[in-house]
């Protein structure tokens, strides 16, 4: 999700839903240890709960950021073994990692000790051909072996030549029943299941076999999803809110964020999908793309835009 759930979108998100976990984009230790730290780091108290996904593959610098996530209040650490670029595999970490899990499990253990927060992992069934349930297992149980307690479970393995990663999203079958399985073999460890769910519906149902949902591109590009994720699947008595009280909450932030001179589009281009499936909602698109944000009045015209869905 690089680029895309970033302070911005998950400022917007939270105002649909107040009790999902966000995730950020991943952050490599590099960035960390070499760039601008509140760049990376910096988000708004509303965002909480709000974990800080890594990626890295070096003990002793996943250790040092992971005390860095927990030092700007993030709630989690996430070490990301899920993502197959060309880029991330040049860094070697992300996916490739899982041909590697001592090494994981050696990184898994600095981190965890480093912090007092919990430390997680988001990782594939399987890459290229090791992709048996046996292997699945052996690395799930060298990394619990290690201490780790919560798995983020894409249910597609990766392959790590010859698909881009938007095809590594979709040209790999899903495996439910592997993420499923796990559960049944691990019933101490917290499974999370993820790839392919894209309604509560479904994300209900899941939970009848895991203990958790993670939804990520659906959840970026229909954010309504999770209007009423707070009633559903957390017992919140409150009404989920209206999309246009999304829209009036969001102007504030907008305006606020454009005085300190960041570029409104920055934020706005992570609402196109509010009003997905609504009436009129291709005006909104096409408003909020003009490119007039960037100096125009941000408040008026994403009134404006609301307004042209009627």
């Amino acid at each position: 999700m690089l680029d895309w759930t970033d302070r911005y979108f998950r400022y917007f998100v939270r105002l649909i839903s107040q009790h999902t976990l966000l995730y950020t984009e991943m952050v490599t230790t590099h960035a960390l240890l070499h760039g601008d730290k509140g760049r990376f780091l910096d988000f708004d108290p509303s965002e909480h709960p709000v974990a800080l996904q890594l990626g890295g593959s070096v003990p002793d610098q996943l250790a040092h950021c992971a005390q860095l996530g927990e030092t700007w209040g993030y709630d989690e650490i996430n070490l990301n073994l899920g993502c197959p670029s060309d880029r991330v595999q040049s860094g070697r970490f992300g996916a490739c990692l899982m041909h590697e899990p001592q090494r994981v499990a050696e990184c898994y253990a600095a981190m965890a000790s480093s912090v007092s927060i919990p430390v997680t992992v988001k990782q594939r069934i399987g890459v290229d051909d090791r992709d048996s349930y046996d292997e699945l297992c052996d690395f799930v149980g060298t990394l619990a072996e290690a201490g780790c307690r919560t798995f983020i479970v894409h249910a597609r393995k990766a392959w790590l030549q010859g698909l881009s990663p938007r095809q590594n999203r979709e040209i790999p079958p899903l495996s439910y029943a592997s993420v499923h399985a796990l559960k049944l073999d691990f019933p101490e460890l917290e499974i999370v299941i993820n790839g392919g769910i894209t309604s509560l519906a479904q994300a209900t149902e899941q939970l009848n076999h895991v203990d958790g949902v993670m939804i990520g591109r659906e959840a970026y590009h229909n954010p309504w999803i999770l209007a009423k994720a707070d009633q559903q699947l957390f017992g919140c008595k409150n009404r989920a809110p209206t999309r246009s009280e999304v829209v009036e909450k969001l102007v504030p932030f907008v305006e606020e964020q454009q005085a300190k001179g960041i570029p409104s589009k920055r934020i706005t281009r992570h609402i196109l999908g509010l009003f997905h499936g609504v009436p009129g909602a291709r005006n909104w698109r096409r408003l909020l793309s003009s490119g007039h944000l960037s100096t125009g009045n941000a408040a008026a015209l994403i009134q404006k835009a609301a307004n042209a869905l009627h």
